[in-house]
Parts: structure tokens; C-alpha cells; sequence
């Protein structure tokens, strides 16, 4: 297949919209699946993409108010656009709003951009905390050391719901009843602050959420307050949960303290007299259940488990001795099948060994070679196969032809790199550090380039700053999907930012790639023309240290192609088999860390979103609709299976 496409983080940075979605249905589409064998086509030269006229600008109607409750505003501001989001903000399609998926996504995002910035600024206060200690430098930094000490540190999460809303960057701000547009039957939240942020539950601690009495005019067919929504998180002893069928304890008058008891009698008001009301108006209840997850910061992982109605509601003696409201609630028929009890099957079918894998069809691709197993399943074909012969490589393949590029100078800091102000390879990232100190250190935002600390750096293994540098850390798996091939998935939760793994292979000039051989796992190495926003790449330079041939401002000396890609066809890891999606959970990041040469950076894949276990990983290919031209010339066409709520129907 001729020609070869861009890497999958141009689409996420393309300023244009994509063309409008064509029918999976189009009789010019090309018949088969979506595989390993003809997906991953990438761009050769400009001259294989076909030129396409630039569309007269569409004006964006004024927005008009719902009916459901929401207001105009409930979309994301531009100041989440101009906060650095941008890498992962979809354009408009068509000139209109967002579809609210793609909303809820990126605002949860967002947050969890916002909340690793916290945490990282948190984790450097402590250190130089102890640093100032240590040293005793003069009395002035202790007292400010024991000042900064007694100061109690408000939470990273709260801190980025406050942010959020001061920014604007809060959707479905205005209270709705029912179900809330973009957040479907079994979603899942990692902290109670991301229900707050997309407008789903409006207190990261109060179990009953509901519109109060002040909110009488706009409700004026109405008696408030009525509640929206609660959590079930076993915080009251008398809760009684049958997933159809739930006797909710009503709010109040439990010890705050975490151990359950009531402490004093509950009174009818508030949420009480809310979800009291809705019984008696049958106002329909949000209803989300709280699972215990070691990976989630607040050590929870949150369902949304669809609409019940309060079909009763009566006052007891609770176990404790004082007076509880009890709420009974249905739930809602024909709504998608309930996930909570789903929840813990699909845990079930994380298995503990290799020995009880269903369809296993190879114990580790990797051949030993990862710290981790990599299985392989198969229980799609007729007669289970494994993965098509190659040879796994951990570390890329360099031929001869290609100089290596001299390494870096590097830091000279002690341990781990805390001091932005005074490490070398801070500096190269505009005097800051890309990774938060959590869950083994996370991305805290995309950017055009990450500089890592490398081989000549003085600090340890243990760095924050070389987090893409570790390996798998996940247990992954490749498994035989009905029609995309091969793919990958993990069986543990992986946080936002996290890195998955490196895009592996044979690295080649781009210019020696014999059109007639297979090219379908090539990846262009194109940081350098993303940073200088060549072929219609945003130019996203940020604040970061460019080598002289790249900052010299002269534009006709660079070619517009990548000059180096990684091809894992006959050699490769295990981002050989991941697959595309039109909203995808992964992104590309191009990462110097030996050395500091952008045309050559390494293409490490990372988790955008908070992935639960079993759900396929994916990023964006990048393709361009009507990008890819046959030999004939004539433009070449592919469905596109991926399975996205916002689909573009075809992967070219």
C-alpha cells in the first residue's frame, strides 16, 4: 500500500477539524478488517497525500438554550483551551458544539492535569522543606521551613476543583434531573472531584446531591428541594445494597471520623426531604456505587450505575440506637444491563496465573525478555493462533548507517532531581519537570518534547525525571479481537500520564524504505516537524530549549518529511499491536533522553485517560480523510472499526 501515515500525535494537535464522518456503508470502501496487516500506513512524503481545497469558514450559530435543564455555557471555556490543554482538546466538528463524550472526556482530563500539577507542587514544597532543614543554611529558612511545616496542605483534588471553577472550566454546571449527556450506564470515576467537575454529582463529599429550595422559580412545576443524585460508598452502617434494589440511609448524624456509627438522630431536611420529595413527584435518582481500588488515589473506584426511582421511604431505629431515614430505590427498567455487579465479575476474570488464562495461545510474546509476562489469548478464530512470527526486541534496532548522536551533558544533581531552578535537564523543559512523584510518575500534560535526565546526569534510578525510562510496569495482554486483529489490553488500572511503553523496532532513513516491502508498522519520528509546525502540525514549541539547527529560524533548510522512522514489522514490542480509535486512551509523546537530537527522539506511548482493567488500549493513528493515494493515484479508502461513540467511520 502506498504511502504511510503521520503518527497519531498530529490529529491531537491539528488545528483544522476533521472532515465529516462517511458511512461505514460506502460501497468504495475497501472490504476486510481492520488488522495488523493493513492498519498502520503512514505518510511518505507530501507528495503521497492528496491536496484538498480549504473549506470556506462555517459561522457558528449562536447557541440556544436546552430544555433539559442545562445551560448554553456547559461546554468547555477557551480558557481550558489556552491553559495548555490543548494536546488533548478535539476541534469542533462542522463549526457546531462538541459532542458531549468527547466534553466529559476532555474536562476529566483537564482536571487530572490540574491535580498533578497540585501534587507535584506539594511534593516539591516537601522537599525543599527537608532540603532547607538538612542544610541549615541560617535561622531566616528554618523558620520559614517550620512555618511551611505547621501550614496544613489542602488536597491536590479539592485544589483542582477550585482551579476548574475559577477558570470556568466546570461543565454542566446548572443541577439537572435524570441522565447527564456524554456519561453512559457503567462509567467510571477514579475520585468523587471528577463527578464534580463534569457537573454529575456536585460534592466531592455529601452522599445526596440535590437542588434546594432557592431554585423554586426555575423549577416552578416542582416542590424542592429534589434530589439528583447519590453514592453508595458504605459510609453508613444501615445501607442495604441488592444492585436492582437499594434501602439507602438518609444523611446525617454518622461519626465523620470513617468509622460508620451513627452518633445522633437524622432529621428531615436537605437531602433527606430532596430524595423524599422525589418519591412522591417521581423525580427519577442518579444512582453511583463505590468500589475499593488500591490504584485510585482516594482509594475508590466510582460506577455510574443508571436511574432508579425512591419507591418508599420510612424512619427507624438504626443499628446504633438513634433515628435513621431509610429511602428505597428501583431501579428504572430498560435501561443498559446494571455494570456493579459486572464490576466485580470482570475482576474475577483477571486471572492470578498464567494456568487459568482462557484462549491462551502463548505464555509471553516477549520471550523473557520483559520483567512482565505478555500473554497472548485467542478466543475468536475457529482454530486459536497465536500472533504472526517476529522477533521481540526491547531496545531499538540501529544500523550501522545512522550515527548515534553524542549524549547529553546532563544534571548535576544528587539522588533525584527536586530543584527546577538548578537541574540542567529542568531547564531544557522551560525550568520545570513533565512528571508528578505519583503512582511511579506520571505525564502531568502533553508536550511537544520531553527532555529526561539521561546517562550523563548525576542523579539515580530512582528520578522522577526518567519515568519513560523503566519498562512495562503493567500486566499487559495481546488478545484476538473480532475485527481489528490483534490488540492489547491490561489487567491493572493505569493512572493518567502513566507511560505504557516505547514504540520498538528497526530504526531506518525514511528515504531507503523500498515502496514495493511492508510498511505497515512504520512510525515516523516527526517531533521535529510538530515543533516547528510543519505539514499543517500546530507549532507548539512551549518553553523549551532548542538545539541551534532547530531554533535558527530558518524554515526552507528543513524537509518537510520526517527523515527517520521505526519500522516493527519483523522487529518490535509490544506497541506493534495496539490499535487505533477515534477517541482513543493513549497519546504519543516524543521523549530525548540519551541524547538530545529531536529528529531521532524516542516515540513513547501514554495513558490519557484513567483506564480500568480489561478495556483495550488505543491511540490515534492520525490518518487524514482521503490522505492515502493507491498506486493508480486514485484515493484509497478504509472503514474504520474502532467502536467510538464519535467514530469518523473511516480510518482513511
Amino acid at each position: 500500500m502506498e504511502g504511510r501515515r503521520r503518527s497519531a500525535r498530529i490529529q491531537m494537535l491539528e488545528k483544522k477539524a476533521p472532515p465529516p464522518p462517511t458511512d461505514s456503508s460506502d460501497p468504495e470502501l475497501e472490504e476486510g478488517v481492520d488488522d495488523g496487516s493493513r492498519r498502520k500506513v503512514y505518510k511518505r512524503r507530501r507528495t503521497d497525500i492528496a491536496p484538498t481545497s480549504k473549506p470556506k469558514p462555517k459561522t457558528k450559530p449562536k447557541p440556544k438554550l436546552p430544555n433539559d435543564g442545562s445551560t448554553a455555557s456547559d461546554s468547555i471555556s477557551p480558557a481550558a483551551v489556552s491553559s495548555g490543554a490543548g494536546y488533548y482538546l478535539a476541534p469542533t466538528i462542522d463549526g457546531n458544539e462538541k459532542p458531549p463524550s468527547l466534553k466529559v472526556t476532555e474536562t476529566i482530563r483537564l482536571f487530572n492535569k490540574h491535580y498533578l500539577h497540585f501534587v507535584q507542587e506539594e511534593d516539591l514544597r516537601c522537599k525543599k522543606l527537608e532540603a532547607d532543614k538538612a542544610t541549615k543554611n541560617s535561622k531566616k529558612n528554618n523558620a520559614v521551613g517550620e512555618d511551611d511545616a505547621k501550614r496544613p496542605s489542602k488536597r491536590p483534588d479539592l485544589k483542582a476543583v477550585s482551579k476548574m471553577m475559577q477558570n470556568k472550566e466546570i461543565i454542566n454546571a446548572t443541577k439537572r434531573f435524570g441522565a447527564i449527556p456524554g456519561i453512559e450506564v457503567g462509567h467510571q470515576f477514579f475520585s468523587r472531584c471528577e463527578m464534580v467537575v463534569i457537573g454529575f454529582h456536585s460534592h466531592w463529599l455529601n452522599g445526596i446531591d440535590y437542588i434546594g429550595q432557592s431554585k423554586q422559580r426555575e423549577f416552578s412545576g416542582y416542590r424542592m428541594p429534589l434530589a439528583t443524585a447519590i453514592v453508595l460508598s458504605g459510609q453508613y452502617e444501615d445501607d442495604q445494597d441488592n444492585y436492582e434494589e437499594v434501602v439507602y440511609t438518609g444523611q446525617g448524624g454518622n461519626d465523620l471520623l470513617g468509622n460508620k456509627r451513627q452518633i445522633k438522630d437524622q432529621v428531615m431536611q436537605r437531602g433527606n426531604l430532596a430524595l423524599k420529595n422525589c418519591m412522591e413527584q417521581s423525580v427519577p435518582v442518579r444512582v453511583v456505587r463505590g468500589h475499593r481500588c488500591p490504584n485510585s488515589y482516594v482509594g475508590k473506584v466510582y460506577t455510574y450505575d443508571g436511574l432508579y426511582q425512591v419507591i418508599k421511604f420510612w424512619a427507624e431505629k438504626g443499628i446504633s440506637g438513634f433515628t435513621v431515614f431509610k429511602f428505597r430505590l428501583k431501579r428504572i427498567e430498560g435501561q443498559p444491563p446494571l455494570t456493579s455487579n459486572q464490576v466485580h465479575f470482570v475482576r474475577g476474570r483477571i486471572p492470578n496465573s498464567v494456568s487459568e488464562i482462557r484462549g491462551l495461545v502463548c505464555d509471553d510474546i516477549s520471550g523473557g525478555l520483559e520483567d512482565i509476562p505478555i500473554p497472548a489469548t485467542n478466543l475468536v478464530d475457529d482454530e486459536p493462533i497465536p500472533p504472526p512470527g517476529f522477533t521481540y526486541t526491547k531496545t531499538l534496532i540501529w544500523p550501522k548507517d545512522i550515527a548515534i548522536p553524542p549524549t547529553g551533558s546532563g544534571c548535576n544533581c544528587r539522588g533525584t532531581c527536586f530543584d527546577p531552578n538548578t537541574c540542567a535537564c529542568a531547564k531544557l523543559n522551560g525550568s520545570d519537570f513533565p512528571y508528578a512523584e505519583r503512582d511511579g510518575g506520571r505525564l502531568i500534560e502533553p508536550r511537544a518534547v520531553v527532555f529526561e535526565c539521561g546517562p550523563n546526569c548525576k542523579c539515580g534510578g530512582t528520578c522522577v525525571n526518567r519515568t519513560s525510562q523503566r519498562g512495562l510496569k503493567y500486566r499487559l495482554e495481546v488478545f484476538r479481537t473480532p475485527n481489528k486483529g490483534w490488540g492489547v489490553r491490561s489487567w491493572d488500572y493505569i493512572p493518567s500520564g502513566a507511560p505504557i511503553c516505547e514504540y520498538i523496532g528497526k530504526l531506518i532513513k525514511t528515504d531507503q524504505i523500498d515502496p514495493s516491502s511492508e510498511t505497515n508498522y512504520v512510525f515516523d519520528i516527526d517531533c521535529l516537524q510538530t515543533m516547528k509546525g510543519l505539514d499543517g502540525r500546530e507549532r507548539r514549541l512551549r518553553d523549551v530549549s532548542l538545539p541551534e539547527y532547530v531554533d535558527n529560524g530558518d524554515e526552507k533548510a528543513l524537509d518537510a518529511a520526517p527523515e527517520f522512522c521505526i519500522d516493527g514489522f519483523s522487529t518490535g514490542n509490544i506497541s506493534r499491536f495496539i490499535n487505533h480509535s477515534c477517541q482513543p486512551n493513549l497519546f504519543v509523546q516524543c521523549v530525548l533522553s540519551n541524547h538530545h537530537d529531536i529528529k531521532l527522539a524516542r516515540v513513547v506511548l501514554m495513558a490519557a485517560d484513567n483506564i480500568p482493567p480489561l478495556q483495550e488500549l488505543t491511540y490515534d493513528y492520525g490518518y487524514g480523510i482521503d490522505s492515502v493515494l493507491g498506486p493508480d493515484g486514485k484515493i484509497k479508502r478504509m472503514p474504520c472499526y474502532c467502536g467510538a461513540p464519535e467514530c469518523r467511520k473511516r480510518l482513511y
